[in-house]
């Protein structure tokens, strides 16, 4: 009973009001902190006292390490600013860090999930040399092929803007890299929908899934069906020094250019001297008849029953499959066929 008997009172303490009395200074909380020192300085350990500035490499090689941040915004800040530095250099001057150095680590942010950082890596790569990218063309394709076959619509739509970067600033070396043709193609009917094989029942299967979408899914395929034109017109069709080379100088110096040091970084990759035993996949096709070959060989059939389906839905749909079909018949009106090869 005794100990019942003290807790109701210690209870009843904190209700309590206490009583003031007159020249006694009011009684001070349990939590009182005294604040009535006073100190003459303030000392911070490791104070930096450096009157400069990080220098701009300094800041470039923090920026390209934020690359992976967890935060969304920091990715899409860090690409804006390098791509301000890129951009913003002087004319011939080297970049801050090499193009071996940069594509590892701003490649990977082709699969973002971020439509911001995504739209700002496309105008990063737009800032890049040509010249530089194209010794690195292989790290770019294999990307490519990345998002292209990927699940999500909306980087597959962004791959489409990339790929049409990679066909304008180094689409010769794309083509004619390992496994550039045959693999971006493949890649590209796979994600139309297009079976590889031309029998009719394959393509009665997918009819009503691939062809008269509404909306946006409509517009994507116009989308994908105007880069996959674009890319067969880089790889079918002759450029324009490929012309210089067929009309020839002129007597005296008949032939010259077949002489003349060739400006590929690695000429002679094609023969595949060091490297594994290549499959069909992974060709290095740098002769324009050679991809002509295998585009009849493999690709041609399954585009043409393609594009037939397409055309029939009229719209953009069928003004991309006119414009693909148009680049195909340009780029193949001068071959021969199949025989002797």
């Amino acid at each position: 009973m005794g100990s019942s008997a003290k807790k109701k009172k210690d209870k009843k303490k904190d209700f309590k009001k206490p009583k003031l009395k007159v020249g006694k200074a009011r009684p001070k909380p349990a939590n009182f902190t005294d604040t009535s020192f006073k100190s003459k300085a303030i000392v911070l350990k490791q104070q930096s006292i450096t009157t400069s500035a990080p220098s701009a490499s300094s800041q470039f090689s923090h920026h390209l390490s934020l690359l992976t941040s967890r935060t969304d915004s920091q990715r899409r800040d860090s690409l804006s600013y390098l791509t301000t530095a890129i951009a913003t250099r002087l004319i011939n001057a080297p970049l801050e860090q090499p193009v071996s150095v940069l594509l590892p680590k701003i490649l990977p942010l082709t699969l973002d999930i971020s439509n911001g950082v995504r739209a700002q890596l496309l105008t990063l790569l737009r800032a890049l040399p040509p010249t530089d990218v194209e010794d690195h063309v292989g790290q770019v394709l294999l990307w490519l092929r990345a998002g292209i076959s990927h699940l999500a619509a909306e980087i597959r739509s962004s791959t489409m803007d990339m790929l049409l970067w990679a066909v304008d600033c180094v689409g010769d070396a794309l083509v004619s890299c390992a496994g550039g043709w045959v693999k971006i193609l493949k890649a590209l009917i796979l994600m139309q929908g297009w079976p590889m094989e031309s029998s009719p029942q394959s393509w009665s299967s997918i009819k009503t899934t691939t062809f008269g979408k509404p909306g946006s899914d409509g517009k994507a395929l116009a989308k994908s069906l105007n880069t996959m034109a674009s890319f067969v017109e880089a790889g079918l069709h002759e450029h324009r020094q490929e012309q210089e080379q067929s009309t020839g100088w002129g007597w005296p110096l008949n032939n010259v250019e077949q002489h003349m040091i060739s400006r590929r970084s690695n000429c002679f990759a094609y023969l595949n001297l060091f490297g594994p035993p290549p499959d069909e996949e992974s060709q290095i096709l740098e002769d324009r008849v050679d991809r002509q070959r295998v585009f009849v060989k493999r690709f041609q059939k399954p585009i043409e029953l393609g594009l037939k389906a397409a055309k029939q839905e009229g719209g953009d749909v069928g003004r991309a499959s006119t414009h693909l079909q148009k680049a195909i018949k340009d780029g193949m009106k001068d071959f021969d066929g199949l025989d002797g090869q």
